[in-house]
């Protein structure tokens, strides 16, 4: 039938759909960059001083990198569903497990940063005066930002996409959306709530990887610095992007 409504007719690209539901898609994507953001935060809360710990004592680090492993390896409905007897159909049952998943990648990641630091800079800073706190937060912490941001990047897009698992106890943000939606088979709630999601995590990571740049500017100017004395010495094409990527 000419003129026909996309909802009527479900079409997976639907304009009207956008239109009509907005406020719901707005409330979806709030509920799922809250859930997301609180994940991360109290992620790394905890896996900050469980990285310091297993760095300051070898003896820890073992059984701390394994049982967060362990509890990576464990399927995000499992996960869910053993934390629901703890606390209820909640959003803590989502928040809980996102943040027990977050765990493996920021602990290895803050310490593989904080091993990186170059000896001699901390040798420095002691003969400077500095004391455990201050050469962890004026030296080693800026020195490590780089591994550290890359893995609260990897976080962050991983928590996004197991966020929409959460649709199962009502607290999965655009997840609910998916879900409702692959139930009724509502092609353009699927399709337009999947693009949300994947947009979101792009955005994050594009964010994040300019508060990296921005936090770091070292690192802009190591890489500039490279590429000027490539051209200089006449390199140029694949040559000069490597020792510009390795700077």
């Amino acid at each position: 039938m000419a003129g026909q409504s996309c909802l009527i007719s479900n079409d997976w690209i639907c304009g009207e759909y956008v239109r009509t539901r907005s406020q719901e898609l707005t409330d979806a994507t709030v509920q799922h960059v809250w859930i997301t953001v609180a994940s991360v935060a109290i992620g790394f809360v905890v896996a900050f001083p469980l990285a310091l710990l297993a760095r300051r004592w070898r003896s820890v680090a073992g059984p701390v990198l394994g049982l967060t492993t362990i509890l990576y390896t464990v399927p995000s409905l499992a996960m869910f569903s053993l934390l629901l007897p703890f606390f209820g159909i909640s959003a803590a049952v989502v928040i809980t497990g996102l943040v027990l998943y977050s765990l493996t990648i920021l602990v290895r990641n803050i310490m593989a940063g904080l091993a990186s630091v170059p000896e001699e800079a901390r040798e420095a800073a002691r003969g400077m005066g500095y004391g455990p706190v201050r050469l962890l937060l004026g030296v080693e912490l800026p020195l490590a930002l780089p591994a550290l941001m890359a893995g609260l990047r990897i976080t962050t897009v991983s928590t996004i996409s197991l966020t929409t698992v959460g649709a199962i106890v009502g607290y999965g943000g655009l997840g609910n959306l998916i879900y409702e939606g692959m139930q009724s088979f509502f092609k353009a709630q699927v399709l337009t709530a999947s693009v949300l999601c994947v947009a979101l995590a792009v955005a994050a990571d594009v964010l994040l990887l300019a508060l990296q740049r921005l936090l770091t500017p070292w690192a802009r100017g190591g890489a500039k610095k490279t590429r000027k004395q490539a051209r200089k010495q006449g390199q140029s094409g694949p040559e000069a992007r490597q020792k510009a990527r390795t700077a």
